[in-house]
């Protein structure tokens, strides 16, 4: 009898070893946490302008949280399907959240409203802290199995 000895990479130790590693810390509730708060903090940016009201006079502001708010949710939600994956798209993440805080000057220029600022401002730093607590929760399991 001769057993055979599978030779694709997907069986390799440590392959297996950093799945069972990234399925641990995505079942990690804070870990879930983050995600659907990061999520929503998205979806808010996206539709904020119809919220707040200044679809109308800032249109290109909107269209920029729109889209900004959609890939950040998206981004963001890869997470708890292919965590192994996607943990290195949070610090693309925390760069989308900090320019959501300076959208308001960089895209309309001279005009200013208090409620743009203060949208894009807030939800930009949850959306940077977000993204910084799913890069600080990948390296803290990469630390935890380092010093085992």
């Amino acid at each position: 009898m001769s057993t055979e000895v599978p030779t694709s990479m997907e069986h390799h130790p440590d392959i297996i070893e950093m799945r069972n590693r990234s399925e641990l810390a995505a079942a990690r509730p804070a870990a879930q946490m983050v995600e659907a708060f990061a999520v929503s903090a998205g979806l808010f940016l996206a539709v904020s302008s119809y919220i707040v009201g200044f679809n109308t006079s800032f249109s290109r502001l909107a269209v920029c949280n729109l889209v900004l708010g959609l890939a950040y949710a998206l981004l963001m939600a890869g997470f708890g399907s292919a965590y192994e994956r996607t943990h290195a798209r949070a610090w693309a993440g925390t760069m989308i959240g900090l320019f959501t805080i300076i959208a308001p000057w960089v895209i309309n220029g001279g005009a200013h409203v208090r409620a743009t600022i203060l949208t894009n401002v807030i939800t930009g730093g949850v959306m940077t802290c977000l993204a910084l607590a799913a890069v600080v929760g990948t390296l803290t399991v990469t630390v935890a199995r380092r010093t085992r």
